[in-house]
């Protein structure tokens, strides 16, 4: 995306967030690819979680290039109360957008402006974008490869989509300051999936969230199976809290990778007894087999042959998290719902 909105938006209006803790490797292009094209004015915030390595410094040197940088320290750490901090602490009552970015991505040219314009054309309480992910090392590149796939990302259409339209989620990009507000911006009891359950949310409120496929972010993924890993199980306990909180009916694909973990410890559990049963979790780990060849080939690099284990990472940990989840949060919910119904008698 290097194209100019056809009308120029007023950018004294726009809030930009960027929440990071210790993003010391990407915070610098982050930053330079949103402020380093010049003639923006729009206050543009880096809500920091009390990172312990150089982020803070590195910002700091680069309010010397952009006087329209600011710092601010997120004592909640979450970039759920990061976003919630940095509207509340800098919005002025001019403000009507707040677009929200990511310290592990780089943006295109005229992003901030992009984003605007597409709210102000939409009308759309929320607009997000299309993640397309972009890695470097050998494992980076699988995990871009796989993430981008349905066995990835189950189909979501803001993973490496093409279609514009109006969804029930994507990866978040801009907000109407009003709608926030109205709903009283993100949930910070939520470690993960806090922009899944706000959208859920604003769709009650009557809000609405527009995908536009025109405006594309590139990605870093995570670098290694043990980060990748954390990161899915983070993944999948937050939607477990966030289907317990709204009592939403998990999608097909949301299942998938729970299936796949149970069928596995499943297949294995009962190999003793009836070892006919292997067949499942050797089913499974065959396809993955088969992707990293088939990305192999397809890719020229023996790169591809991480492919598969980075699926299973994003499968198993997902479906463990999730299933983690249910059992945490559920007792909350349950112990909650027993003393509203004792009260009630």
């Amino acid at each position: 995306m290097d194209h100019m909105p056809e009308t120029k938006p007023d950018l004294s209006q726009v809030l930009v967030v960027i929440p990071t803790f210790n993003e010391e490797d990407h915070i610098e292009s982050c930053i330079r690819s949103l402020l380093g094209q010049g003639g923006l004015n729009c206050a543009t915030v880096v809500c920091d979680g009390l990172s312990t390595d150089r982020t803070r410094e590195i910002v700091m040197a680069l309010r010397d290039t952009y006087s329209e940088l600011h710092f601010l320290d997120n004592e909640k750490t979450l970039q759920s109360a990061a976003i919630n901090h940095a509207v509340a602490t800098m919005a002025t009552p001019q403000t009507r957008y707040v677009v929200r970015c990511d310290a592990h991505s780089i943006y295109p040219e005229n992003f901030i402006q992009s984003v605007v314009a597409s709210l102000e054309r939409t009308g759309a309480a929320s607009v997000v974008t299309v993640m397309d992910s972009v890695g470097s090392t050998c494992f980076e590149k699988a995990n871009a490869w796989a993430v981008d796939t349905p066995l990835g990302s189950g189909g979501a259409a803001h993973r490496g989509g093409a279609k514009s339209g109006y969804v029930d989620h994507g990866h978040h990009a801009g907000f109407d300051i009003d709608w926030f507000r109205k709903i009283d911006g993100y949930d910070e009891a939520f470690t993960h999936n806090e922009d899944a359950e706000y959208d859920h949310r604003l769709g009650l409120a009557g809000g609405k969230v527009y995908l536009d496929a025109d405006i594309r972010i590139e990605y870093t993924p995570r670098g290694s199976l043990t980060s990748l890993a954390r990161q899915y199980y983070n993944y999948g306990k937050g939607r477990a809290r966030t289907t317990l909180k709204h009592r939403i009916r998990p999608k097909i694909r949301q299942m998938v990778p729970v299936l796949a973990l149970l069928g596995v410890i499943f297949g294995f559990v009962m190999l003793p007894v009836m070892p006919w049963l292997a067949l499942i979790p050797a089913s499974y780990f065959t396809l993955l087999a088969c992707v990293s060849i088939a990305f192999a080939i397809a890719k020229k690099s023996l790169c591809g042959f991480w492919t598969g284990p980075a699926l299973a990472a994003m499968h198993l940990s997902w479906g463990c998290g999730f299933i983690a989840g249910l059992v945490k949060f559920g007792t909350g919910h349950a112990r909650r719902d027993a003393v509203r119904a004792t009260g009630a008698e």
